[in-house]
């Protein structure tokens, strides 16, 4: 099993959503709304948020845990429906989990997904 991370320009989320909906078995995706910075910090927008004096961008985070056999093809249509060409795309990151618990039947494992 894997964790994928993929943080993205929030504009990009419907179009993210409407390929991850169309993938078959994909178990479910949790969204965050998130601020930070890359490598590039001087190209500011005016949408960009102030904290304690430094500028952080808006953007949108989402976290899933498939199958193996479901990584890179939940991956290559993440970077497809989120790529606009542009600095600041985004990042995906793809992470071992060691194991799942299902909390209400105690299902342990990739079923427990």
């Amino acid at each position: 099993m894997k964790e994928i991370k993929a943080v993205i320009k929030p504009f990009v989320m419907e179009k993210v959503l409407h390929v991850l909906d169309a993938m078959d078995d994909l178990p479910g995706v949790t969204i965050s709304e998130v601020v930070g910075w890359g490598r590039l910090p001087e190209r500011r927008s005016e949408n960009d948020v102030v904290h304690a004096g430094h500028g952080f961008s808006k953007r949108t985070k989402l976290e899933l845990v498939v199958r193996d056999d479901q990584v890179e093809a939940v991956v290559q249509a993440l970077a497809a429906a989120a790529r606009t060409g542009n600095p600041g795309d985004g990042k995906i990151f793809v992470y071992e989990v060691q194991d799942v618990i299902r909390i209400r039947t105690g299902e342990r494992g990739p079923q427990a997904i």
